[in-house]
């Protein structure tokens, strides 16, 4: 079974991450699959739009697969993980054509982080947005602190973080964390006319939009990497390993 199903229409290329038992959670082979995908993306001139979901209802993204991530125990082992990651979003985020996280399900820790390097994020109307990383005595290390505080601003990030925030559609919308809003049921379309209507335009085009819309981010590329450090030193934290086996155990014993 393909961990990322692609699918090429026209000017949009759609990209589902295809792991519904894990809740469409990270791991290696979704990260070697996108990056694949990127690289298809990047040197290709057909595709003006990229659309990323989750597969089914149940989730967009629930973040790292920490089943599978666990493995990894020190700061140095977590680093390239985390490096991986951060370039991949950079990578996504920097495409010369538009990009949209269409997040059918609940979007948690690094699914938030993933959503938030998209130029544009449509949302289901019964989706959730789970800022659970602190839940594990782990700060985002994607990118994603930086990038939220862009988002929504200094005071609401830090907020949502450090109370391990869940919020909804509507609260999303409020703070500009997504753009749109769609039911369930024509979130699909919804997506996919957008889409087209943002693919009028060649490449060039589109890419010189980007490039001029991100001339002065070079602080901001700055602190998305300076995000790797605390992010590896708590990752080999024993609180951070603690809290990740208590998780674990009670999912294994049928718990939530």
């Amino acid at each position: 079974m393909s961990v990322l199903k692609v699918e090429h229409k026209k000017f949009i290329c759609e990209a589902t991450i295809n792991r519904p038992d894990a809740h469409n959670a990270i791991n290696f082979a979704v990260m070697d699959a996108l990056e694949n995908l990127l690289s298809d993306i990047e040197t290709n001139n057909r595709t003006r739009c990229f659309i990323l979901k989750g597969s089914g209802r149940d989730a967009f993204i629930s973040g790292g697969d920490l089943k599978e991530f666990h493995t990894i125990k020190t700061a140095e082992e977590a680093k390239p993980m985390a490096r991986r990651m951060t370039s991949i979003l950079e990578r996504i985020e920097m495409l010369p054509c538009w990009t949209i996280a269409c997040i059918n399900g609940p979007a948690y820790g690094g699914g938030c982080e993933i959503m938030l390097a998209f130029d544009f994020r449509i949302a289901s109307s019964e989706a959730t947005f789970g800022f659970t990383q602190s839940k594990f005595c782990l700060p985002p290390g994607w990118g994603g602190l930086t990038r939220l505080v862009e988002r929504v601003g200094r005071s609401t990030a830090l907020r949502w973080l450090a109370e391990t925030a869940i919020i909804n559609t509507n609260t999303a919308l409020h703070h500009k964390l997504i753009n749109r809003v769609a039911s369930p049921e024509k979130l699909k379309k919804e997506t996919q006319d957008w889409a087209n209507d943002l693919s009028h335009n060649d490449r060039d085009f589109i890419e010189s939009l980007k490039s001029g819309a991100l001339k002065l981010a070079e602080a901001r590329w700055r602190a998305i990497e300076n995000e790797l450090e605390p992010f590896a030193r708590f990752w080999e934290d024993d609180r951070h390993h603690q809290r990740v086996e208590k998780f674990l155990k009670r999912k294994k014993n049928g718990g939530n």
